[in-house]
């Protein structure tokens, strides 16, 4: 693929506002976690949140996949990408509710650890920077 295709392009989009998006989740979750415990509680809640979370995963999955030749250790960023795109799509066939009753299970743990969860969050958004600023590099973007 040309080194800014519209596919690159759009893929390089999808992932800088996705860790934004990661990192500012991070940032609520120590100043206001009430409103970062109730975004999370929402997950799976129904089946339009469901799939709407399942498509944004697959989105990210299938961006991540798209530039993981150029990026920072591009095998495990490789393996996270098809990671997302295929566990969006299972569950994406499985029936909401499995979803939902699996989140039942887990939230539950990940609010009572919110920080830790927070912590890890703003990490991954911070790599996933970090990993796709290689990828500019290697553009000559940067």
């Amino acid at each position: 693929m040309p080194p800014w295709s519209l596919p690159s392009l759009l893929a390089t989009l999808v992932v800088i506002v996705s860790a934004f998006l990661l990192i500012g989740f991070a940032v609520t979750a120590y100043a206001r976690p009430k409103l970062a415990e109730d975004f999370l509680m929402s997950f799976a809640s129904s089946p339009r949140t469901h799939y709407l979370e399942q498509t944004f995963r697959l989105v990210l999955g299938t961006s991540i996949v798209v530039l993981a030749p150029t990026m920072w250790q591009t095998t495990v960023f490789s393996v996270l990408g098809w990671s997302l795109v295929v566990s969006s799509i299972v569950l994406m066939l499985l029936p909401w509710k499995v979803h939902h009753r699996f989140g039942e299970r887990v939230l539950p743990t990940l609010v009572r650890h919110m920080t830790l969860f927070a912590l890890g969050v703003f990490a991954f958004g911070a790599v996933l920077l970090f990993a796709l600023s290689t990828s500019l590099m290697h553009h000559g973007a940067v």
